[in-house]
């Protein structure tokens, strides 16, 4: 068995030193160069590889995770997202042409320039508890920032496990790792911060929000929210039993990202169940409880929690409903409920609780999703393209997959985010880079233009007839918001009044 540090709090009364430790290098300019990030990252990424069997321990011990699911969404995610961060940050780094720039503005050559937000703080989250702490720490080192760590206290071997490697890796005055709970992630709160990121629950989310505004502080949330999974009549039964069900097996449910209830036409619903069953035996054909490839509840509250919402429920319990308290054991369980008040339906459950509400059509799926939660963190409609299409157009949510569970969310380089109370900002690949970018648009006004700049000094008089024709627009619409059109537009658009117009009637003859 692996070594694991034993997880030691930080003095509450240290934090306010070692914040202005990891500042004061930010104000060295000494994280800007961009050998010293790519150094950094590199480091990072041997630290991983070096500790692999202490990480695939940590994960088992904190939530019983098996080899496979800690690789596939731990070790091998963030020792990709380095590789990735490494091949692409001297292009990202490099300053921009600004778009959209008027030929009067050109000779001034408008640039964005990519500068790190400052000193940072990451506080991550248990389920997943490498990924979610290291993948925004990873964006933050490749922004050039300083960045002060707080893992989740509810997966101490793996916290203790990543201080380790930070303490052991990589560069002391410009990354840290802070080790507590409340009292802890109150005195950083109390610290002045050039951004936030943190990932978990909306409660503290919130909490933080308020913390942050207090100085204007720059926030991303990463939330959860009741995702909705909705099944037309015209989906197939066993793929969406087998995709759905495995968006519930992985690490116990405890995924912010995986359906919190099942939408499902009456008239597939059998047939639906039935795949159910049929893939959870496919999945665990010794059992789920012997099987060692599902893990278990983070802790005793959260076990306790999670009965406490089935014990609530006036659902019926139609596959599942196996748990050993000991263990911290919840069986993957369905429920049926026809109250969208129920327990399973109005909180986020955030562990292997499947509740499925029967619905006549399309229609009154796209309302109950919006009813239940009108901002989600995904949704996953089954169906055909047009069904799917007509969900995406009527509902809103952070990201969606189509006739899947989150497959959106497990892509390393597509920016993943919440909406509305499922969060804010955006993450992963390029956009881990620009979370903790500040775009810094500038100009440089050459010499040889001071003639051309005589029209902005005073005095005015007899000076703004000759400021409008080199600066005003002019309109193609009228009074009534209806486009006019030149000859020439008209000409390119065959008198259809736009050019997709154009394109159906050619398609048409």
């Amino acid at each position: 068995m692996e070594k694991v540090p034993d997880l030691q709090f930080t003095p509450a009364e240290d934090i306010p030193e070692v914040v202005n430790r990891i500042r004061s290098t930010f104000h060295s300019h000494k994280t800007r160069s961009v050998e010293y990030r790519l150094t950094q990252l590199r480091k990072l990424y041997w630290g991983l590889k070096d500790n692999e069997a202490a990480v695939v321990e940590a994960c088992k011990r904190d939530l019983g995770k098996s080899h496979f699911e800690t690789y596939l969404t731990e070790i091998g995610w963030c020792e990709n997202d380095i590789i990735f961060m490494c091949k692409n940050l001297p292009k990202w780094v490099k300053d921009e042409s600004a778009p959209d720039i008027s030929l009067t503005n050109r000779p001034v050559a408008p640039k964005i320039k990519k500068d790190p937000m400052g000193t940072v703080l990451i506080i991550g989250a248990y389920n997943f508890p490498i990924q979610l702490s290291l993948g925004p720490f990873i964006g933050a080192i490749a922004a050039g920032c300083t960045a002060v760590l707080k893992p989740s206290e509810n997966a101490p071997a793996a916290a203790a496990v990543m201080e380790m490697i930070i303490k052991d890796y990589l560069d002391p005055s410009a990354y840290t790792v802070v080790q507590g709970g409340i009292p802890e992630s109150t005195a950083l709160l109390d610290q002045k911060w050039d951004k936030i990121f943190y990932t978990g629950s909306a409660g503290v989310g919130t909490i933080i929000a308020k913390k942050a505004a207090e100085t204007l502080t720059p926030v991303t949330l990463e939330l959860g929210g009741r995702n909705p999974a909705i099944i037309t009549k015209h989906a197939d039964p066993r793929l969406a039993a087998r995709r759905l069900l495995w968006a519930k097996l992985l690490n116990a449910g405890q995924v912010c990202v995986s359906q919190n209830y099942i939408l499902v036409d009456r008239e597939i619903l059998p047939a639906f169940l039935e795949e159910l069953k049929k893939a959870q035996q496919e999945f665990f054909p010794q059992g789920v409880k012997n099987s060692p490839d599902y893990g278990r509840i983070v802790n005793e509250r959260q076990w306790q929690r999670l009965k406490k919402m089935l014990d609530q429920s006036s659902g019926k319990i139609l596959l599942g409903g196996t748990m050993d308290e000991k263990e911290k054991f919840l069986e993957p369980t369905v429920v049926q409920v026809d109250d969208p008040t129920d327990s399973l339906m109005v909180d986020e459950s955030f562990g292997p609780l499947i509740p499925i509400y029967p619905v006549n059509d399309l229609d009154e799926a796209i309302k109950m999703a919006n009813e239940v939660h009108d901002t989600p963190l995904g949704i996953y409609p089954f169906g055909t393209k047009q069904e799917a299409m007509k969900v995406l157009n009527e509902t809103r949510s952070g990201g969606a997959s189509i006739n899947d569970g989150f497959f959106h969310a497990s892509i390393p380089t597509l920016a993943f985010g919440g909406v509305g109370s499922s969060g804010s900002g955006a993450y992963r690949g390029k956009a881990s880079f620009d979370s903790f970018t500040h775009r810094r648009s500038y100009t440089t006004t050459p010499g040889w233009m001071e003639g051309l700049l005589k029209i902005r000094y005073p005095p005015y008089a007899g000076k703004i007839k000759q400021f409008k024709r080199m600066n005003d627009l002019k309109p193609n619409f009228d009074r009534e918001g209806r486009v006019r059109y030149s000859l020439l537009s008209w000409l390119l658009t065959l008198g259809t009044g736009s050019t997709s117009g154009a394109v159906k009637s050619g398609n048409g003859a």
